[in-house]
């Protein structure tokens, strides 16, 4: 089963930077819409993000979620470790009969694969920040709307 949590939550924390920069006031049901999911879906994930110190929410007429800190400051591995809880980018088959030379060592082969996999992965995430990203979306978009006007 994929796992979604990363993606949809990097969404959120995108979406609420974006939100802020734009002077938009950001609130879970806004998120829940731009990502066709249910506001209490979106509070789930915000639990851990608010744990961690990513983001901040507060009830009320002007309450809302925003940054808990600089967008600089908030890498994409600490929204990646934040939300997974640990769990394993990739896992061995769990009780592989002995059979042959390679489902005798599968185990400990795949371990030492998985275990590199992560760490180059995570490497990566800790290399981009919030801030980065959001750069990086706002120059997707212009390009986006460049090529809508010259279709157009």
């Amino acid at each position: 089963m994929i796992d979604l949590r990363f993606p949809t939550a990097l969404q959120i924390v995108l979406g609420i930077q974006i939100a802020e920069e734009d002077g938009v006031r950001c609130t879970s049901q806004k998120l829940a819409d731009s990502l066709g999911v249910t506001a209490s879906f979106v509070r789930r994930l915000l639990v851990p993000l608010t744990r961690d110190g990513i983001v901040e929410s507060s009830l009320g007429k002007r309450g809302g979620v925003r940054m808990a800190r600089s967008p600089k400051n908030i890498t994409l591995r600490d929204i990646y470790c934040c939300v997974t809880d640990d769990k394993r980018l990739l896992t061995a088959r769990p009780d592989i009969p002995c059979q042959c030379v390679a489902s005798a060592n599968i185990g400990e082969f795949f371990e030492g694969v998985a275990s590199e996999a992560e760490a180059l992965v995570l490497d990566m995430l800790a290399r981009r920040t919030v801030a980065d990203s959001v750069t990086e979306i706002r120059k997707l978009e212009q390009m986006r709307i460049g090529r809508a006007s010259a279709v157009n």
